[in-house]
């Protein structure tokens, strides 16, 4: 039997450099396979716990950071050098171990031994689900993916320093891995499952790795994203000696007084899937991903350092893959540190790339200065502003900027620090912008995001009041129902959708719990 290699040895060299051209521009197309953002979801601090609350924050112009935490260690835990007032400040979840273990079928025991973070993405997730409409426990069987990124574990260090609660659950309770595996296994998942850690950079470099499993048929429909939470005050203590705390708990991005950055916890998860399966299967597409890259700073100017020269190699092949032009994006969500080194870096970077043309000009974002440093899933915060912002053709103000830091040119470009909500105008063309995400370790990852395409719907065949319609609701008790029923009616204060589409997606969009009721009326007010 001849081998392949031998076969292709028998080629003359001219069909070999044809052959080597078809495969490369295959390669190149299945890279560059757009990716619908089909679902949203998030935990930050402040009570955001909803895409719409998190862009209310951002065009309000508030923050929700600053906070000291005063009531999660004792004071043992907070002796002697530990006792920094800085180690407290950041921006901190209500109650990030609230999770209601029996809905998702866990036992009080083994949800006593689970790190809150495992907890956390379990109803992130069914959240993300249903903001896409897709009923979660209808994904069960189905080839979707789990990609998550995850940081220091906290949890699991504090589970194992007391020998006499370590447990059988002590040990899947904790490891990082066993939270997305846990995921899959609850929804019945059965795509690829990763758990990955380039610190700071995780979140958005599983968004890369979901979109190319996507692109390469392994996964029909993906999760990713990622969480973070400050269970223990170590770690601060070592970024504080690192000098990477701002002082005063506030992130100062781009700004000369810029001092550091501020620890927050959170959770940020999107739903992904092949473009033209979502146009196909009706799906509401919020953007589209029309590229993306991860790399690594390799030997530059030292381990933590952030290097110019890989950002703009990563902007650059982004910008390759895309196909776009760079001088038409019109908005960049930046790592933004707020670091007095990481800052002017990162902008010159960006201004090599996507500083030139006659585009109009080009925002630069910082979600930090708004929810800080949610750390493992700070890049899928950062995507998440990217997309709200080519959906509502608006770009939101960064806070705490006075003065641009001096080590900052942007003379010369079309860049800018928005400093207000900033209306983002288009002619004929989809808006583009991109999002970025750097780790600690070196590890770089960007995403280019385009406006969704406009779908043209058929004329309602009847007026929107006709009815009545039926609002169906469910949950797995009583108070579910009734929490679900207020989430209902503040998304239809802050909205306004035709009745028939509330009564179509809570019938056929919802996963159908045990407790239910039925709601009629012509139209919402009743």
């Amino acid at each position: 039997m001849t081998s392949t290699s031998q076969r292709l040895a028998d080629l003359g060299s001219d069909k070999r450099g044809e052959l080597a051209r078809r495969l490369d521009q295959v390669a190149r197309t299945v890279s560059a396979e757009p990716i619908a953002v089909v679902g949203l979801g998030c935990r930050l601090p402040g009570g955001i716990t909803s895409p719409d609350a998190l862009w209310s924050l951002l065009v309000e112009g508030r923050e929700v950071v600053g906070q000291e935490l005063t009531d999660r260690w004792d004071e043992a835990e907070l002796a002697g050098a530990l006792a920094d007032p800085v180690l407290r400040r950041g921006g901190f979840l209500d109650d990030p171990a609230g999770l209601d273990n029996e809905f998702f079928g866990i036992s009080p025991r083994e949800a006593a031994t689970m790190d809150p973070q495992q907890g956390m993405l379990l109803e992130v997730a069914w959240e993300t689900a249903e903001h896409a409409g897709l009923p979660p426990r209808a994904l069960a069987d189905t080839r979707t993916g789990v990609f998550l990124g995850m940081y220091y574990n906290e949890y699991l260090q504090g589970g194992l320093a007391d020998a006499e609660s370590v447990d059988a659950y002590t040990i899947t309770g904790g490891l990082h891995s066993v939270a997305a595996g846990r995921l899959s296994y609850l929804l019945g998942l059965r795509g690829p499952c990763v758990s990955l850690d380039t610190a700071c950079s995780s979140s958005l470099a599983a968004v890369h790795l979901a979109c190319q499993s996507l692109r390469l048929r392994e996964s029909d429909l993906a999760f990713a994203g990622g969480a973070n939470l400050i269970l223990r005050p170590e770690l601060s203590l070592s970024l504080h000696r690192y000098g990477l705390l701002s002082p005063d708990g506030r992130c100062k991005t781009f700004d000369a007084s810029a001092d550091g950055i501020v620890r927050t916890e959170g959770c940020a998860l999107v739903l992904l899937k092949r473009l033209g399966d979502a146009l196909d299967d009706g799906d509401r597409v919020l953007a589209v991903l029309r590229g993306s890259t991860v790399n690594q700073d390799g030997r530059s100017n030292g381990l933590t350092a952030p290097s110019g020269a890989a950002q703009r190699e990563l902007l650059t092949e982004a910008v390759a893959r895309s196909g776009i032009d760079p001088s038409r994006l019109g908005f960049v969500e930046t790592h933004g540190t707020g670091t007095e080194l990481g800052d002017p870096i990162e902008v010159e970077a960006i201004a090599s790339v996507y500083g030139d043309g006659d585009g109009g000009r080009c925002g630069l974002g910082a979600v930090k200065t708004n929810v800080g440093h949610t750390e493992a899933a700070a890049g899928a915060v950062a995507l998440m502003k990217a997309v709200l912002s080519v959906r509502h053709g608006v770009i939101p103000p960064n806070l705490h900027f006075d003065r641009l830091n001096p080590n900052i040119e942007l003379g010369g470009t079309r860049l800018f620090v928005p400093t207000e909500v900033t209306a983002w105008p288009v002619a004929d063309r989809p808006r583009l912008a991109a999002a970025s995400s750097f780790g600690m370790g070196g590890t770089n990852a960007h995403v280019i995001v385009e406006e969704p395409p406009r779908v043209a719907t058929d004329a309602p065949l009847a007026p929107a009041n006709e009815g009545p319609h039926v609002l169906l609701l469910s949950g797995a008790g009583t108070q579910a129902v009734r929490d679900n029923a207020e989430r209902l009616a503040d998304r239809l204060e802050t909205a306004a959708p035709d009745p028939r589409d509330v009564a179509h997606t809570l019938a056929h969009r919802r996963s159908g719990e045990s407790h239910r009721i039925a709601v009629t009326g012509y139209d919402l007010p009743q």
